[in-house]
């Protein structure tokens, strides 16, 4: 019998570095006496024969550097002018220039170039449109016309949208031109199954969800038992995701199995990756289940028609589906509006995830949609210093009370609102009728006693008139009542430019061109200074008396009409009373 032999090795001790097995020295300066650098000198003052590193304006041998041409720290002169340095005037920093203090570029071209830009998929070509809903809008409606404020209608908006009970989605398709049929054709089509009222994007994916959730309305299963597979088997390929059995490599039916499964359950995944994923498995359990599971088969009984068939594969059954239930339960749509709860393709709600995301940021279509229910309800829009949209129960109009009849409590209200910037109607109450309206009552301790508000203080009826003139401005338009509660008065149109036209020269048709005579004209007046053109009522009286005792024309002069251009002109020049 051997004697075992004890080996005595410290594992711990072999696999570590040298500097930790090295034996720690508790004082490295134990025989330190402080004379080891006499010899080497001082190495600033003492070069020994060292040469200079210049050949020009060095400093001689075992000298100072710091020794120039002028002595200690004098000039040096073999140098020339030192560079703008950081705080000096001239400084140009230019960050483009010059390496990088990173290393970025390195990490860049350590993983092969520049990193990919994350870019979103395409959101699928259909319409969202976003409504409030109509109850809601007409009751909207009566609080503007019952209060007389205006609302900016994007703040509106942005409240509706704001819950999700507030508003209605729905979807439309959009169609475009093709050039080749010059038809309008749906870009993306929708489909409803109108077993569950669930919106699909084609008509195979709806097919399937009727297949797969409404089975037994359609077809009835039976189980029958079959031959098993002939042959030895000793291992089968099971799917390592799923689980799933597939069958020996080497069987007719398993190249079919493989990719029927990878389309079902992993049709994200690349094909050779998942088939990667397959594992073979040589457990005698494992192999009996799949005998077992091949030695019967299912046939499918047909429902709901007038002759039962017997099918014997899923592709038969898919394939009499679509020939004999599909036209009848799979509808193409123009709009679709989904349910609060409603189950909707993956594309779909990241179309709906965008949109309202984009909506809560800018509310333009429920804006458009108020707009729209608000003029219906009779409500009018303006802008406020051109830039935001209200809403309220009258457009600015500006009422000038210099030139109108309005009542002295019109003329204070119109007066007060001018004079002061900011105000309210509890300013203007306490300023036209003189009286302070309380707002709270006196002692804080006694906490039985309400707070009293200017709607609970009993008015008197001089507040009462002021407050009806006021409601009258307001929903005249004379007065405007934000939302806020600011006061102020609808603001002058600018005069409209006249337009302005370019004076054309009149021209005056002589008297020979429409044949009268001239009258005749002294030699003295003639060589007067007047200007010939006289001025129009002058002009107006000679013409008139010209053509008074213009003689009869001759009768071939008579028969010569004038031209339409001269008869103008001679109308302009002398009207005739």
């Amino acid at each position: 019998m051997s004697e075992s032999l004890e080996i005595n090795l410290d594992l711990d001790k072999l696999f570590q570095p040298a500097w930790a097995t090295s034996p720690s020295d508790p004082n490295k300066y134990a025989r330190y006496e402080g004379t080891e650098g006499e010899g080497r000198g001082d190495r600033r003052f003492n070069r020994g024969d060292r040469p200079p590193r210049r050949d020009f304006g060095a400093p001689p041998s075992g000298g100072d550097r710091r020794l120039g041409p002028s002595g200690p720290g004098g000039p040096r002169s073999d140098r020339g002018p030192r560079p703008s340095g950081l705080g000096e005037p001239g400084l140009a920093w230019d960050p483009s220039n010059g390496p990088r203090r990173d290393n970025r570029d390195n990490r860049d071209r350590d993983r092969g170039g520049r990193r990919p830009e994350f870019r979103p998929e395409p959101l699928i070509p259909i319409e969202v449109i976003i409504a409030p809903v109509q109850g809601g809008v007409v009751s909207l409606a009566r609080q503007i016309k019952l209060c007389g404020r205006a609302y900016p209608l994007f703040e509106v908006a942005t409240l509706v949208v704001q819950k999700p009970e507030r508003f209605t989605v729905s979807l439309k398709v959009i169609r475009q031109r093709d050039e080749v049929t010059k038809q309008e054709v749906v870009i993306q089509p929708m489909f409803v199954c109108s077993l569950d009222d669930t919106l699909w994007l084609s008509e195979g994916a709806a097919a399937n969800h009727i297949l797969k959730t409404h089975f037994e309305t359609f077809y009835q299963t039976e189980k029958q038992p079959c031959d098993p597979p002939k042959g030895v088997w000793t291992l089968v390929a099971q799917c390592g995701l799923s689980g799933e059995l597939l069958g020996p490599p080497n069987f007719h039916t398993y190249q079919d199995k493989l990719r029927k499964l990878h389309a079902d359950r992993f049709s994200r995944m690349p094909f050779e990756m998942f088939k990667s994923r397959v594992r073979i498995v040589k457990d005698e359990a494992v192999v009996k289940q799949w005998i077992d599971s091949v030695s019967s088969r299912f046939a499918y009984t047909t429902l709901n028609v007038a002759e039962p068939k017997v099918l014997h594969t899923l592709d038969d059954v898919e394939n009499h589906f679509i020939e004999v239930h599909q036209s009848a339960l799979i509808k193409q749509v123009e709009t679709y509006s989904p349910k609060p709860d409603a189950k909707l393709p993956g594309a779909i709600e990241t179309l709906l995830r965008v949109t309202l995301d984009k909506e809560k940021r800018f509310p333009i279509r429920v804006a458009t949609a108020l707009s729209n229910a608000f003029a219906s309800q009779g409500l009018q829009f303006f802008k406020r210093d051109k830039t935001i949209v209200h809403v309220a129960i009258a457009r600015p109009h500006h009422l000038d009370i210099e030139t109108s009849m309005v009542s002295d409590t019109v003329r204070k209200i119109i007066v007060h609102i001018n004079e002061n910037p900011g105000s309210n109607r509890k300013r203007l109450l306490e300023t036209i009728c003189l009286t302070v309206i309380p707002t709270e009552t006196s002692p804080a301790a006694d906490r039985s006693v309400v707070a009293l508000t200017p709607a609970t203080v009993p008015l008197t009826s001089q507040q009462q008139a002021v407050l009806n003139d006021l409601h009258w401005l307001i929903h005249q338009g004379h007065v405007i009542e934000f939302a806020s509660g600011l006061l102020e008065t609808a603001k002058k149109p600018a005069p409209r430019p006249v337009p302005t036209r370019p004076e054309r020269a009149e021209k005056k048709p002589s008297a020979d061109k429409i044949g009268i005579s001239a009258p005749s004209v002294s030699t003295s007046e003639s060589s007067s200074a007047e200007p010939a053109v006289r001025p129009d009522a002058e002009t107006a009286e000679i013409t008139a008396a010209g053509i008074a005792a213009t003689p009869e024309p001759a009768a071939e002069t008579a028969c010569q009409t004038p031209a339409p251009e001269a008869v103008a002109a001679i109308t302009e020049a002398a009207p005739l009373v």
